[in-house]
C-alpha cells in the first residue's frame, strides 16, 4: 500500500528529525570553529572544510527526500541485494583502494572520496534483520546463530585488513539486535570473557592467565561443583580453548596490529614499562587525547565562547574537525555544551528505542535495533576516546564530525528505519 507525501509528512516522527537537525546543525557550527579563518569567512567556499561539509549536508538532505519517496517495503525486499553491493565495494578496496592516515578505505571519485564501510553497515543491519525476521528462522538454533553471526563477520574480515579495526568493532555491536530477538544471554558471557582475556594478556601475559584460570577452575571444581553440577572433563576443556585464546591474543597483537595499534593499546593499558619509551608514546599516539583532555579543560563550565577556543584556534588537537571534534565542544561551549550534546544524543536514542518498540512488523523493529547499536557505539566510544577513557581507535561522532561519507551513511541509515516507522499501520510483508 503507496502513502502519498502528505502521509509520510504527517507519520513521520518529527521528535527524531528535531533531534537529527540539531545535532548536524551543532556539528557543523563546531567543524565551523574548527577549520575557520578570517582569510576564509564564506560558509560557502567549497575550499574549505566547513564549505564542503555544508554541501555534504545538503546531499544528505536530498538523501533523505529520495528515502522517504521510496516505498518502505523495498528496503527489505532488496536487503539482501544491498548487502552483497556493500561487501563487493569493501572486496574493491583491496585493489582500487585509497590510502588515507595508513587506511586503505576510499574510492578516489576525483570529486569527492566515498568511504564504503560507512554503507556497509547500514546493508548489513539491513541483512542481519531480514534473516532474522524470516519465518523460518529461530535465533536459538544453533544453525541460525552461526548465520546470522556470519553475516556480522563477512564485513568485519574485509574491513580489518584495511586496517580499520574501529570498523570492525562497530559491526560486532549488531549483536545486540541478536540479544534482543531472543539469543541465549551465554553468549554475551562468552564475549565479555574474551574481553576480559584479551586485556588479562596483555596486562600479564599467557603463563599468568593460565595460573589465573587454573587456580578458578580448582576453586570451583573443589568447592562448588556439588552446587553447580558441572563436571571435570568442561572444565579441561574451558581451559584448553582460553588458553588457545590468549595464546591467539598474543600472535594477533604482535603480528597482525599495527605499531600505531600496539602504541595505543599500551597507553591505554599502561603496558610500556620503560618510562622513555612511554613518554614517547604520549608525544605520538597519546598526544591528540592529551590535547583534547586539556582542550576541553580549559573550556570551564560555560565556555570561551563561539570562535573563541585558543586551543582550537592553535591546532592544538591533530583530527579536531573529524574523530575530536568533542573537544572543540567543550573548549568553546564548555561543560553546557558538551552536557548539552551528549543529552541530545541520549535523547535521540531512547527515542529510537521507543519507535522499534512499537513496530508491528519484525523488520522493522530489529532493523530499529540495528540502527540504535550501530549509533551507540559510536557515540560512545568516540566520546570516551576523546575524554581519554578508552583508547584512540578512529570512530567518528555520528552526525557530527566532517566526513561525506559519514555524514550520508548515518543519514540513510537513520532515515531507512523513519520510513519504515512511518509506515507501521499498513500491512505489508
Amino acid at each position: 500500500m503507496n502513502m502519498s507525501g502528505n502521509s509520510i509528512v504527517k507519520r513521520i516522527d518529527w521528535l527524531t528529525v528535531l533531534f537529527f537537525v540539531l545535532l548536524v546543525g551543532i556539528g557543523w557550527l563546531n567543524i565551523y570553529s574548527s577549520t575557520f579563518t578570517e582569510d576564509n569567512p564564506n560558509i560557502f567556499d567549497l575550499s574549505q572544510l566547513y564549505g564542503k561539509q555544508m554541501l555534504y549536508i545538503g546531499v544528505s538532505f536530498i538523501a533523505i527526500i529520495v528515502i522517504l519517496a521510496l516505498e518502505a517495503n523495498s528496503y527489505e525486499r532488496f536487503a539482501s541485494i544491498f548487502y552483497i553491493i556493500s561487501m563487493v565495494l569493501l572486496l574493491g578496496l583491496f585493489i582500487f583502494g585509497k590510502t588515507i592516515a595508513g587506511a586503505t578505505s576510499w574510492y578516489d571519485l576525483g570529486v569527492f572520496n566515498l568511504q564504503p564501510s560507512e554503507f556497509a553497515k547500514m546493508a548489513t543491519a539491513l541483512a542481519l534483520a531480514k534473516y532474522l525476521s524470516d519465518i523460518q528462522t529461530d535465533i536459538k538454533r544453533w544453525k541460525d546463530q552461526l548465520y546470522a553471526f556470519l553475516i556480522i563477520l563477512i564485513p568485519v574480515v574485509l574491513v580489518i585488513p584495511q586496517p580499520d579495526p574501529g570498523s570492525a568493532l562497530v559491526f560486532f555491536s549488531l549483536v545486540f539486535v541478536m540479544f534482543r530477538e531472543g539469543l541465549p544471554l551465554y553468549h554475551l558471557g562468552i564475549a565479555l570473557l574474551a574481553v576480559l582475556l584479551f586485556i588479562f594478556t596483555l596486562m600479564f601475559g599467557t603463563i599468568w592467565v593460565a595460573i589465573g584460570i587454573s587456580l578458578l577452575i580448582g576453586i570451583v571444581f573443589l568447592f562448588k561443583r556439588k552446587t553447580l553440577k558441572i563436571p571435570l572433563i568442561p572444565l579441561i576443556v574451558f581451559f584448553i580453548i582460553a588458553i588457545g585464546f590468549s595464546l591467539s591474543v598474543d600472535l594477533v597483537f604482535n603480528k597482525v596490529f599495527e605499531q600505531r595499534h600496539r602504541d595505543r593499546f599500551s597507553l591505554w593499558l599502561r603496558l610500556e614499562k620503560d618510562p622513555v619509551k612511554l613518554a614517547e608514546i604520549k608525544k605520538t599516539i597519546g598526544y591528540n587525547t592529551y590535547q583534547s583532555e586539556k582542550a576541553i579543560e580549559s573550556g570551564g563550565f560555560f565556555g570561551k565562547g563561539f570562535l573563541e577556543g585558543t586551543r582550537t584556534k592553535g591546532d592544538f588537537v591533530p583530527e579536531q574537525h573529524t574523530d575530536y571534534i568533542f573537544s572543540t565542544v567543550g573548549e568553546e561551549w564548555g561543560f553546557l555544551g558538551t552536557a548539552t550534546v551528549v543529552i541530545l544524543f541520549t535523547l535521540m536514542l531512547l527515542r529510537l528505542v521507543y519507535l522499534s518498540e512499537r513496530q508491528k512488523n519484525q523488520f522493522s523493529r530489529m532493523y530499529g535495533y540495528g540502527v540504535i547499536s550501530i549509533l551507540l557505539i559510536h557515540y560512545f566510544i568516540n566520546i570516551g576516546m576523546v575524554i581519554g577513557i578508552l583508547p584512540t581507535i578512529g570512530i567518528p561522532l555520528p552526525f557530527f564530525s566532517y566526513g561525506g561519507s559519514g555524514l550520508l551513511g548515518f543519514t540513510v541509515l537513520l532515515f531507512i528505519f523513519l520510513r519504515l516507522d512511518a509506515n507501521r499501520l499498513n500491512e505489508w510483508s
